[in-house]
């Protein structure tokens, strides 16, 4: 056996080691560079973004996860952090900038860790574990109960959420509507179970024009839809409703159909055939009595012609969401076939249907319901860049209203719990056996992240106001105390009332503790794309690993 064999080997395992360390240094300074990008977008002072589409469109949002929607990343470790705000956005709607925040920064913490040759598993054992602590000291000592059926209360906490996005000089409106809304499409079965579905069913209607205090809650349904045919009417009060799936007209072959005509009578016969159908679908409707029909799909001329004489208005075409916030809003069912509708079919909970110009459009509005389960909120506003930014603060603000609802605890808000949540760590790491007491450690520093970046978004002294803030959280009895976004001064949560959902702390925490730790654990970045040789070669030949920082691509 050759004796330098051994050594070949050793040099071998130390060659991957180093690769691997690469690799990781390399997803953290990806994580770091992501969240550098939208670390100004974090509290009431927030600077804006200004986003330029490939079709030439421009937005301007403070919004972490609309800003990061449009990023064009080539490295998988960005994009992984490009994920966990969409992530975020669909499971709580709120704190994407902050968990992206947070995740980079306890990516970078884990730095040192990589440099000094401690092994991956080490430090995810560490920050599992420091995860875990957290969550607990979150939720038995800093949570506070709230009464969701004291109005007054849950406004001012929706505020705190409202406040630190461009909609807060309307935060008032705002919050009014974000609770009138989810008080609205909050469903409760037999067994108590909550149902809130705001993305199906609070439906958000901008239309330019008009002020921004116009807007408003509506106790039904509207739609850009106007009647068939001009002797319709354009007003009902207290509607009797009929939803059809189905369409008014004749019905054609799915598959190619052949008619063989011999004689002129022929083709007179099929077109009576077809007035024939029509009329027996309009008597089926007809004999129910409604003074309103809403389909999803068309409707032919002579079948108009029936509903006029009848003095039954139509609206056709109508999208499959909108007809389902209908029957939700009215009480109806959607029914699919003429022949099979009840009477128990028909919706009788809509206080007025009514045919309105806004602006150049008709829009039909079907509103002061009974018992609506299903609500439009309509925005008003000066252009369309702001209508879209005060939906996107909107969707937040609900979002946040119902996560109270759901679990209706709140924590301390402008950086409070992190400081708190870092402070007994700190502590906790004492007890912490080994070398896992200084990853451990670590995480409870990159908590410290949130404050610190609210201190420098408006222009406060940093190091002094962490400092003196690290210090009252050392006493007893200030776990309250975090950063004033607008002045950058320290205060009391409990007195300015700054609280944030409990939910949404506990995800963003758990989503970016995880996302390090998914991203630690890789040690090799393999490419599957295959380059094509240039003319005259042969075949294909796959890409080499993507170890190097070209083949990676720029962040």
């Amino acid at each position: 056996m050759n004796p330098q064999t051994p050594v070949y080997v050793i040099n071998q395992q130390a060659a991957k080691t180093e690769d691997a360390r690469k690799v990781q240094l390399q997803n953290i300074q990806a994580g770091k560079t992501v969240a550098d990008v939208i670390r100004t977008c974090l509290g009431p002072r927030a600077m804006l973004k200004m986003l330029m589409d490939p079709m030439g469109g421009i937005v301007l949002t403070s919004d972490g996860n609309a800003i990061l929607r449009e990023l064009m990343v080539q490295h998988p470790a960005a994009k992984s952090m490009i994920e966990i705000a969409r992530a975020q956005d669909e499971q709580v709607g709120d704190g994407t900038t902050s968990v992206i925040i947070l995740a980079g920064e306890v990516l970078g913490v884990a730095a040192q860790f990589m440099e000094e040759q401690m092994h991956p598993v080490t430090v995810i054992g560490a920050y599992l574990k420091a995860l875990d602590d957290a969550l607990v000291i979150m939720d038995k000592e800093l949570t506070v109960p709230i009464d969701v059926e004291n109005r007054d209360v849950m406004i001012d906490t929706i505020k705190a959420v409202v406040g630190t996005k461009l909609i807060k000089k309307w935060s008032q409106m705002a919050c009014e509507i974000a609770l009138d809304a989810v008080r609205t499409v909050q469903l409760t079965d037999d067994k108590g179970h909550k149902e809130i579905d705001i993305k199906k069913y609070a439906k958000v209607e901008k239309i330019p024009g008009g002020e921004l205090e116009d807007s408003r809650v509506l106790r039904g349904v509207m739609f850009n839809k106007d009647v068939t045919h001009s002797k319709m009417r354009r007003r009902i009060e207290r509607p009797r409703i009929l939803l059809l799936d189905c369409g008014l007209e004749y019905s054609k072959g799915e598959s190619k159909t052949d008619a063989e005509l011999n004689k002129t009578e022929d083709f007179t016969r099929m077109l009576q055939l077809e007035e024939e159908y029509i009329k027996r679908i309009c008597d089926d409707i007809i004999k129910h009595k409604p003074d309103l029909v809403i389909t999803e799909k068309g409707i032919s001329d002579l079948a108009q012609h029936y509903l006029v004489r009848n003095d039954i208005t139509a609206i056709r075409r109508v999208r499959k969401t909108d007809n389902n916030r209908i029957a939700r809003a009215c009480g109806g069912t959607i029914c699919t076939r003429t022949d099979e509708i009840l009477e128990s079919d028909i919706g009788v909970g809509a206080g007025l249907f009514e045919v309105r110009k806004v602006g150049d459009e008709y829009f039909t509005f079907i509103e002061e319901c009974d018992e609506p389960k299903a609500c439009t909120i309509l925005l008003r506003g000066a252009s369309k860049d702001v209508l879209m930014e005060v939906e996107r603060n909107l969707q937040d603000a609900l979002a946040a209203t119902r996560n109270i609802f759901m679990d209706p605890r709140l924590v301390p808000g402008g950086g409070a719990t992190e400081m708190e949540l870092a402070v007994r760590l700190s502590e906790k790491a004492k007890s912490v056996e080994g070398v896992q007491q200084w990853p451990y450690k670590a995480v409870a520093q990159a908590l410290e992240v949130i404050p610190r970046t609210l201190i420098q978004n408006c222009g406060g002294n940093t190091i002094r106001t962490l400092t003196a803030l690290r210090a009252k959280h050392a006493e007893a009895g200030n776990a309250h105390w975090g950063v004033d976004g607008n002045t950058g001064e320290l205060c009391d949560m409990n007195t300015i009332g700054i609280f944030e959902s409990f939910q949404v702390k506990s995800q963003s925490l758990k989503t970016a503790v995880e996302t390090a730790v998914m991203l630690l654990r890789i040690d090799k970045v393999v490419s599957g794309v295959k380059r094509m040789q240039k003319e005259g070669g042969s075949a294909p030949q796959p890409q080499g690993d993507a170890d190097a920082p070209a083949s990676m691509g720029p962040v």
